[in-house]
């Protein structure tokens, strides 16, 4: 199991292991809060110069934001945006292929 493509992967779980008990532990007592990780390091083509791509997700823009900021704070993603629940199930069963392939490739770090 010594080959890139393990140490790839290897790397990359580990990352995201540690994306999840952040996120996990942001979460926690907001009640509804949902992270998404996005991008390159979701997709798994990710490299040593691939940032954090993040959503903040939650039922009210207010609570977004606040979870947003949490996450930045944190230095848990890079790049956070953040998005009320209703708005990201639009947009990632919407038209704009941007956001369908965000919505297909993300993957849910907390509960």
């Amino acid at each position: 199991m010594g080959t890139l493509t393990a140490i790839r992967a290897q790397r990359r779980l580990k990352r995201l292991n540690e994306l999840r008990q952040g996120a996990q532990a942001i979460g926690a007592g907001r009640a509804g809060a949902e992270v998404w990780l996005f991008g390159s390091l979701a997709r798994g083509d990710w490299d040593a110069y691939s940032d954090v791509d993040l959503l903040a997700v939650a039922p009210s823009k207010v609570l977004a934001d606040h979870l947003a900021d949490a996450l930045l704070d944190a230095r848990l993603g890079d790049d956070v945006i953040a998005l009320t629940t209703e708005r990201w199930q639009q947009l990632r069963s919407g038209d704009d292929p941007y956001w369908r392939s965000i919505g297909r490739d993300a993957l849910r770090l907390n509960p």
